[in-house]
């Protein structure tokens, strides 16, 4: 071999402000000649980058020809896919990390002599089960793009223990478990005083139930005081909870940070609470990146009763868990709180803070993508 191997991570999301991508590229920049695929500019520090369209849609919009399950024009008639298809025409890669269901059949086109690496951020075919038309439609198309294409990559990883058990009782794959873990921060907890201060962060989705850890601050106890950093995903439900908010003297709203910038912004609270009612089956088995953020800000948590994010809270003593998914649940947590109880938990998140932190969790991305290269060469 004359040079370095060469790897393109390929994501149909924008690759500069994906945390779990910016993880991947961080990761492979310096050990292998690394190109990407992705919506918006070149992230920092590749190669080589294959720029798409942020307006195109990444998922099909066909009804027709779903309708008929004509699913290999749905596939390649994809806005997004298409256009990566045409950028990456005739390029040659060693081997392609491929994030998500979509980009696993555009990966394995590619034909990289070392093969594919699918990463699943989502258990797909139920990624938005509670809609019906995408129920009738989408899904039997993603089932079968999974059924079709995850058997032909060479190694799987996915975002938690329940979604990879998922996909190995659906569709044969053996997926191991890379979770959304942040990069670690060598902070020090910092010590609770009187007014205890909580932080809130989200996609502002309707189906997340926001409102719920809003309304839970009228019977908080009063030295609580609760902040909310939301984006702008459906902007009409977002002015409706600012609405809320305006009812709520102890609730403000904070603007969204960068990605770079959470853990110090969250650092700055008491208690981040991750609340996720399970509305679909992905956000039942959901572990998100915000669970890890606190960890590294050095706060404590308080979660619903979601089971993976459970097994880590017990397990480290990081902070409460809610008897359910209700504000009066909320409520009866918050009504536990005292500067001594948080300062626990924050001393437990320090203690905890190397192993829940994405340096030693992307080490099944390493292990996976090497794999790759020593099967091949065997």
């Amino acid at each position: 071999m004359t040079g370095p191997r060469s790897l393109l991570i390929l994501s149909l999301s924008p690759l500069r402000s994906d945390p779990r991508v910016l993880k991947q590229i961080t990761l492979f920049r310096d050990k292998y000649q690394l190109f990407t695929c992705g919506f918006g500019p070149a992230p920092d520090g590749v190669a080589g980058h294959f720029e798409l369209d942020i307006a195109l849609a990444s998922w099909p919009r066909d009804p027709q020809r779903l309708a008929l399950r004509r699913y290999v024009d749905v596939y390649w008639n994809i806005a997004a896919v298409a256009q990566a298809r045409k950028l990456l025409r005739g390029q040659r890669f060693d081997a392609v990390l491929a994030n998500d269901t979509n980009t696993v059949p555009l990966a394995l086109s590619l034909e990289p002599k070392h093969g594919v690496h699918a990463d699943l951020h989502e258990f797909a075919p139920k990624e938005h089960f509670n809609k019906p038309a995408w129920r009738a439609l989408v899904a039997p198309y993603v089932r079968w793009l999974c059924r079709t294409y995850l058997p032909a990559a060479r190694s799987v990883t996915t975002v938690a223990e329940g979604i990879a058990e998922q996909y190995t009782k659906d569709f044969g794959v053996a997926a191991s478990v890379v979770t959304n873990a942040a990069p670690y921060a060598d902070k020090q907890p910092r010590p609770t005083g009187e007014k205890i201060r909580m932080i809130y962060s989200s996609a502002g989705q309707r189906y997340r139930k926001i409102e719920d850890i809003m309304e839970a601050m009228r019977g908080a106890p009063e030295q609580l005081e609760l902040d909310l950093i939301v984006m702008p995903n459906e902007p009409a439900y977002v002015a409706e909870l600012k609405a809320l908010g305006e009812e709520l003297p102890r609730v403000r709203f904070r603007e969204p940070v960068p990605y770079d910038q959470l853990v110090d912004t969250v650092a700055e609270y008491d208690v981040a609470i991750s609340i996720i009612p399970p509305t679909n089956f992905n956000l039942a088995h959901a572990l998100p990146n915000k669970f890890f953020e606190a960890v590294q800000a050095r706060t404590g948590l308080i979660i619903g009763p979601s089971p993976a994010m459970e097994t880590l809270l017990r397990r480290h003593g990081l902070g409460a868990v809610t008897a359910d998914f209700t504000p009066a649940a909320l409520v009866e947590v918050l009504k536990t709180l005292t500067p001594q109880l948080v300062d626990e938990w924050k001393a437990n998140a320090h203690a905890a803070a190397r192993e829940l932190s994405s340096e030693h969790q992307i080490k099944g991305w390493e292990h996976a993508v090497d794999g790759l290269f020593a099967r091949q060469e065997a």
